[in-house]
């Protein structure tokens, strides 16, 4: 199975479809920033044709303490009711997409993906799609509901007793920018700085200048800069697990195969006692939460 789509791709994968030689595809909408976390109002100003609006906050993650970090993942059972409600049914193709350089598609990509689903996130979002002059829509799309089953999806994910002992072992990434690993900028976290150990490699290194995800080659090239290679561990962790699971994504394109600690630095700064490397070296000067 693919993990990204091209524009072109997505119109071949709907026009075999629409000739009954290919699976139904579902596109979702899944427009989300941290400035502005109800993406809804764009997506009713303008979205991809049959296209279901998806609410991160709400169906892509959980409410919890603090100490489980700002994006807890849902619950299976919840998941899977709000992946009916999107209208998908078993042997679909699920198609993500969002207008800021696929962050947020990409945590919808990680949640179905290991769920056992065919989602492939398309490249570019909104924008590659308008840039080719395509049709959009305005308004909603209230789809009948799906029968779609998900499948446990318990693999893929460091929780927070793991990852000292995996930092030991493997490489883990902190993928914010270099001001947040530091510790020079907290907005929202109790303290600041980052992971004993963990490396920072920021998750927009990863894309390029018009919103796409770079080739493979480059890639590759990018992430053995911070000593990951095909034969690595590696677990991703950033704010709050959204960014992470996108660096995830761009792992999975370049051959790698990564853990994702979801909870990331939200939880692990709300969390007594935990360890805290300040500045920008890995072993940093080390405090506690």
């Amino acid at each position: 199975m693919s993990h990204i789509v091209s524009v072109a791709q997505l119109i071949h994968l709907q026009r075999a479809a629409e000739h009954g030689t290919g699976p139904a595809v579902r596109l979702l909408d899944v427009r989300w920033r941290l400035d502005r976390p109800e993406g809804r109002l764009e997506y009713l100003q303008a979205h991809l044709p049959g296209a279901v609006y998806v609410d991160l906050e709400h169906e892509l993650a959980r409410r919890g303490e603090p100490a489980e970090g700002r994006h807890p993942l849902p619950e299976a059972d919840d998941l899977q009711r709000a992946a009916r409600g999107w209208g998908l049914d078993d042997g679909d193709i699920v198609v993500a997409y969002d207008d800021n350089r696929s962050v947020p598609a990409a945590r919808l990509w990680w949640l179905l993906r290991r769920a056992g689903v065919d989602v492939r996130v398309l490249d570019g979002g909104i924008r590659a799609w308008t840039a080719e002059g395509l049709p959009i829509e305005r308004g909603d799309v209230l789809p009948a509901p799906g029968g779609i089953t998900l499948k446990g999806g318990a693999g893929g994910v460091l929780a927070l007793d793991q990852v000292e002992e995996f930092r030991d072992s493997g490489v883990l990434l902190d993928v914010r920018t270099p001001e947040q690993y530091s510790g020079a900028r907290t907005a929202t976290d109790p303290v600041g700085g980052h992971i004993p150990g963990a490396v920072n490699l920021p998750a927009m290194v990863a894309v390029s200048s018009d919103g796409r995800l770079q080739q493979p080659d480059v890639l590759r090239r990018i992430f053995a800069t911070a000593g990951v290679d095909a034969g690595t561990e590696v677990a991703v962790y950033c704010g709050s697990g959204v960014a992470a699971m996108h660096t995830a994504l761009a792992l999975e394109l370049s051959g790698i195969r990564a853990l994702v600690y979801p909870g990331s630095w939200s939880q692990w700064s709300n969390t007594r006692g935990q360890p805290v490397a300040v500045g920008i070296l890995p072993d940093g000067r080390l405090t506690q939460v």
